[in-house]
This record gives C-alpha cells, sequence and structure tokens, in this order.
C-alpha cells in the first residue's frame, strides 16, 4: 500500500493528548514505569531529589541521568536558605536563559543574566585571548550580591569559576554545571565534583543547556510552584 492511498484509507481523527500539562504528567509516569519495569530506582527517595531526575529525564529521553546526575545535598540546602533572598542567576548560553521559566522565576526575588553576548565580555575575551563563557564569567563574579551559575555548554566557564576560587567566594552558593561536549566538559564537571562548591553535575560527556535549564525548573517548581 502506498502513501496516497493509505491517506485516503485513514478516516479516523488521530487521538493524543493535547493539553500540555497532561502531557507532562503521562511523561512523567511513563518514566518512573520504565524506570520500574527495568528494575531501577531513583538514586533518592525525597520528593525534591525525585523530581530533578524526573525532569532531566523528561527533558533529554536519556535514563542515563539515574547515574551520571549528581546533586550534592549542600546545593539544596543552599537554594532553599537563599530562595528567598535577592539572588542572580547567571547562564553561560542565552539557550539555557530562554529554557527557564520566567513565570516561576518572577515569583522570587531574583534576576536572570547571560553575559556571554555582552560587549564587554567580547573585548575582555579578545584582549585576553580566552572565550566569551570565560570572560562573563569575570564579569558576573565582579559584580556584588549572591550568585547562581547554570552553566550547560561551556567548560571553560566551569574552570574559569575554580580559577577564581569561586569555592572561597561567600557570594557564590552554588553550580549548576552540566556542559555537554567533547573537549574538557568530563574533566570540568570532575573538578566541579571535587570541589568544595555546592553543586549538581552530571560526570562524563552528556548535558547541555536544556539539562541546566531543567534542573533549575525542577528546583523552583518544588519552592515555588509554577
Amino acid at each position: 500500500m502506498n502513501k496516497e492511498m493509505s491517506k485516503t484509507m485513514h478516516k479516523e481523527p488521530l487521538t493524543y493528548i493535547k493539553d500540555p500539562m497532561g502531557i507532562e504528567t503521562k511523561s512523567f509516569e511513563i518514566i518512573d514505569e520504565i524506570i520500574h519495569e527495568s528494575g531501577r530506582t531513583y538514586p533518592a527517595e525525597d520528593a525534591l531529589t525525585k523530581a530533578i531526575y524526573r525532569r532531566v529525564i523528561h527533558t533529554s529521553a536519556d535514563f542515563d541521568y539515574l547515574d551520571n546526575l549528581k546533586i550534592d545535598q549542600a546545593f539544596l540546602d543552599a537554594f532553599e536558605k537563599t530562595v528567598e533572598m535577592p539572588l542572580t542567576l547567571y547562564t553561560d548560553t542565552n539557550m539555557a536563559l530562554s529554557g527557564i521559566n520566567k513565570t516561576a522565576i518572577g515569583k522570587l526575588p531574583w534576576t536572570l543574566k547571560c553575559f556571554v553576548s555582552d560587549e564587554n565580555a567580547k573585548v575582555m575575551a579578545k584582549a585576553q585571548g580566552i572565550t566569551r563563557s570565560m570572560a562573563a564569567i569575570q564579569l558576573a563574579l565582579e559584580e556584588p550580591g549572591l550568585k547562581l551559575f547554570v552553566l550547560g555548554n561551556a567548560p571553560t566557564a566551569i574552570f574559569q569559576l575554580l580559577d577564581f576560587h569561586a569555592e572561597t567566594n561567600p557570594d557564590v552558593i552554588g553550580v549548576i554545571g552540566v556542559p555537554v561536549g567533547f573537549v574538557g566538559a568530563a574533566e570540568s564537571k570532575d573538578a566541579l565534583f571535587a570541589s568544595s562548591i555546592p553543586c549538581i553535575t552530571a560526570l562524563g560527556r552528556k548535558g547541555g543547556s536544556n539539562v541546566a535549564a531543567s534542573i533549575v525548573n525542577a528546583l523552583v517548581y518544588h519552592f515555588k510552584g509554577r
């Protein structure tokens, strides 16, 4: 049967879930079923941790994150303590920034920034012979106030944070560091995980801006809803 004949014979309307929240709820149910049927479990059973794993898997359709996603309890504690405080969240890409739910973030006294396309970052990067992501980190660290870094694309951003001793900077409450790639990605996340900076990271090559944003959303939804 060719494609055109198939089209003419198909008269029943397609049935599918149209409601966005319904799609998400069904997706989480499927994720839970797959994990259960495979004989696996979430690394922890508390609601927040499970919510982070669920949303990362939902975003990526990749169950490897059950193993490689590492959630530092110190990060969760720091996040909870500062969720009602003025804070600036810095991303390493505009893609990560766009993936964060602005309505949910709007319930917090937080500011979202990404300096990677800032003219000062371009000038600084050229002058120092570094990536714009590294320059963006320098600009962020120069600003006053509490800081949360959300890095899904640039390993050099993590290395720059570590080089600038962010682990001894009381203004840095934590890092969501999940850059994806083959050059420096795994190494940068290993270094972050080994540091004293409260963090959530995904060991190995996997990650990305979408994963970074999904972690932020899971955290904010848990504490402030949608």
